[in-house]
């Protein structure tokens, strides 16, 4: 049997990669989301082993301790892990997961299983982004800034990855990302001239 493939797809907030992914997890049934551990209380609509796998926080260290996460971070007050061993069955049955984390835990995956294949999603200029910030809350300019400066800083690590999607048309962006999961993605790598072009644009770097 051929071994299955790991995609990990990071973004800086307001980049639209929660909507493009769960658009492609709707066209692309072979493909599906890598359950995470998470120490924080199940909501209302959610469904233990399905969206997460909910845990003490005594257990996580436990696991964490133990090297049982492929990758795994504390987000203000919980914490989230990808388990291995679960990722490393579903790869030798050969499925295909997606995992949707942060540049801070697709380093920590591409150091335990350099086979992943990473994607980056960039939005199209700096006003785009600073508008889908601003489209998406009723906060003060202050908070958009600071949220500026924070996708700054995940920006500033586009190019550890291996592929760069640009979200410009939604339609166009989705179609890259089902190229990537279909082998046929070698010209979105991320040394493209335009894409080192907008970087610096949307770092504000000469």
């Amino acid at each position: 049997m051929q071994r299955g493939r790991l995609y990990v797809v990071s973004a800086p907030s307001g980049a639209g990669k929660t909507s493009l992914v769960k658009a492609l997890m709707e066209r692309e049934p072979r493909i599906r989301f890598s359950v995470s551990y998470t120490t924080r209380t199940p909501r209302p609509n959610e469904i233990p082993g399905r969206d997460y796998h909910f845990v003490s926080m005594e257990r996580f260290a436990e696991m964490a301790a133990h090297g049982e996460f492929l990758e795994h971070a504390q987000v203000f007050d919980n914490c989230y892990g990808t388990g291995v061993r679960a990722v490393e069955e579903a790869l030798s049955n050969g499925e295909q997961l997606l995992l949707e984390i942060d540049w801070q835990g697709a380093r920590q995956v591409r150091a335990r299983l350099a086979e992943a294949r990473s994607i980056f999603i960039l939005p199209p200029s700096r006003t785009a982004l600073e508008q889908r910030l601003k489209a998406r809350s009723t906060d003060s300019d202050a908070v958009i800034q600071r949220r500026l400066r924070d996708a700054a800083q995940d920006l500033a690590h586009w190019a550890e990855f291996d592929y760069v999607v640009i979200n410009d048309r939604f339609d166009a962006a989705l179609e890259d990302l089902r190229a990537i999961v279909a082998d046929r993605g070698s010209h979105l790598g991320k040394q493209r001239p335009e894409v080192a072009r907008l970087a610096a644009e949307l770092l504000d770097r000469p």
